[in-house]
């Protein structure tokens, strides 16, 4: 029996079985584009722990800063006696995103957090109630993140009842839209929203700039800012949510840049934290400061080992300009996933180091999710670790390291190739 072997064994015995893992083998090491299990196996890693390890794993600046501020002490609570290095992250998170506006930042543990709390700020702002999301999104587990995720299995199946007055509007999908531009797209969102919300009513439009587990869907041009001018003139909170998109994943700092949007607030966390859960909000001060002291934390919120880890981060991403890795990952990658549109695929999408494929039924754009994990599938046989998502299952995506060897991202796309043509 290998170790890997044993070891999902004592899991099965151990685990809850609701925790589900992408395959069985288990992680010894990791580091720039690839994983080791403990049977001595290596994986080269199109995964980054869902966008997390942007800057990879075991970056040399986060290892030490990690264990520096463990020496000097794990835990305070910020809400109980502060530390710099909270201060500091919120400092940089303020410079960071767009927009030229005074600015505040909050910090936390997750997504799910993140957002939640971005709605919190919305609605305590504005004295409104409704929260409008859109087709295909995610936002995280927690009970008001799995009413504004649209995806019922595996997130939301017989978790219910969810949190109330969260208001779903159509999302552009390019693929999928009959011809759409950007423009007409918001106007069909924008005429759902007054129609069975009310302008007067919404309290926040959320929206990922990028969508990620709903299939890496990227809107038409003008989607976005069209929103975002609605959201302005209802008097309506514009989120955006950059927890999967942030921190150079698509080529620049935030997704949002790619339209030059400057949302009121934006969310992070994911490739934030160097692999250390942390997360944030950020935005404008008069909607930050709005909420009463004391309505926004939690216990671990930035913790100060995670502090270091994001401060580390950043400094890296800053150092070895990420952003403009991921473009260099997107340069190699795009043309070899456009060159497989013979193999079943019908859109090749995405930005920077945020790619993925849809496969589709030939001749068709009936989805294929049979196919699409038996792809996944055999590109783990082979030693490649990829994901699926998609509200349809139909979509393999790619999220390499930004940090990852050129030879590591080449030998991964022969895998992929070969997956693909053989499946």
């Amino acid at each position: 029996m290998s170790l890997s072997e044993d070891l999902h064994k004592r899991r099965l015995a151990a685990v809850a079985r609701g925790v589900g893992s992408t395959i069985s083998s288990y992680i010894e090491s990791a580091g720039g584009g690839t994983l080791t299990d403990v049977d001595g196996r290596e994986w080269i890693d199109f995964a980054s722990g869902i966008a997390v390890t942007n800057v990879g794993n075991a970056a040399p600046r986060v290892v030490e800063a990690v264990r520096q501020q463990v020496e000097r002490f794990t835990h305070t609570c910020f809400m109980v006696a502060p530390y710099e290095s909270y201060v500091a992250v919120c400092e940089q998170l303020i410079g960071l995103t767009p927009g030229s506006f005074e600015k505040r930042a909050a910090l936390f543990n997750s997504g799910a957090e993140a957002v939640e709390n971005a709605v919190k700020i919305a609605r305590h702002a504005t004295g409104r109630q409704a929260v409008v999301v859109f087709d295909h999104a995610y936002h995280g587990r927690t009970n008001l993140t799995m009413a504004l995720t649209a995806k019922n299995m595996p997130y939301k199946h017989r978790f219910g009842p969810f949190a109330p007055e969260v208001y779903r509007a159509p999302m552009s999908y390019p693929l999928r839209d009959g011809g759409l531009d950007g423009a007409e797209a918001a106007r069909r969102a924008i005429d759902v929203i007054e129609k069975q919300v009310g302008a007067g009513n919404v309290a926040a439009v959320l929206i990922e700039p990028i969508q990620g587990e709903g299939g890496f869907v990227v809107p038409a041009q003008g989607f976005l800012p069209a929103l975002a001018a609605w959201a302005a003139e209802a008097g309506a909170v514009f989120i955006a949510d950059e927890i999967q998109t942030g921190f150079c994943r698509t080529g620049q700092w935030f997704a949002s840049e790619h339209e030059g949007l400057t949302p009121d607030l934006i969310t992070t966390a994911k490739g934030m934290g160097g692999g250390l859960p942390i997360a944030g909000v950020v935005g404008r001060a008069d909607l930050m400061d709005a909420v009463h002291a004391g309505g926004l934390g939690g216990t671990y919120g930035g913790n100060p080992v995670a502090c270091a880890a994001a401060l580390a981060a950043i400094e890296t991403m800053r150092e070895l300009d990420l952003a403009a890795e991921a473009r260099r990952i997107e340069s190699i990658l795009a043309p070899a996933l456009a060159a497989l549109r013979d193999e079943g695929v019908a859109e090749v999408r995405g930005r920077g180091a945020m790619l993925a494929v849809e496969l589709v039924r030939p001749g068709t754009l009936e989805p294929d999710a049979a196919r699409t994990a038996a792809v996944s599938k055999s590109c783990h046989e082979a030693g490649l670790l990829t994901l699926t998502c998609g509200t349809y299952g139909n979509v393999l995506r790619f999220l390499p390291p930004l940090v990852i060897p050129d030879g590591d991202l080449r030998r991964g796309i022969d895998i992929l190739s070969s997956s693909l043509r053989n499946n």
